[in-house]
């Protein structure tokens, strides 16, 4: 099960990627070159992380696993919430992530993109 320690290097480990404080200290919103791809709590219990998804996938995951529901105050469209209780693979967390800032970056102009690490 992944810890908000592991959660935050992960997000951290992309190029470009940063942490913001943009609502409360108490939620980390990783950017890219000002977007956000994702939100969380990290003292949260659950731990629990908002991601950027497809619409069809994102549908497609909250029926599949109980613990991915429609982004919480995100268009729901677009985010997921996932509860990182260890009923999600961890491995299938960390695509949901960088799949979620490949969809960020995909949204920069060419010019911003950050370069691959």
């Amino acid at each position: 099960m992944m810890t908000a320690d592991e959660l935050k290097a992960l997000c951290l480990s992309f190029p470009g990627a940063c942490e913001e404080f943009p609502f409360d200290e108490r939620h980390s919103v990783f950017k890219v070159i000002g977007k956000m791809f994702a939100i969380s709590a990290l003292d949260g219990d659950p731990l629990e992380v908002s991601l950027k998804c497809e619409p069809p996938l994102a549908e497609q995951l909250r029926v599949t696993y109980p613990a991915i529901t429609p982004g919480y105050h995100l268009n729901k469209r677009h985010w997921n919430t996932v509860v990182l209780d260890g009923s999600v693979p961890e491995q299938l967390v960390r695509d949901m992530i960088e799949d979620s800032y490949d969809l960020v970056v995909a949204t920069l102009p060419k010019a911003k993109r950050p370069a691959a690490g």
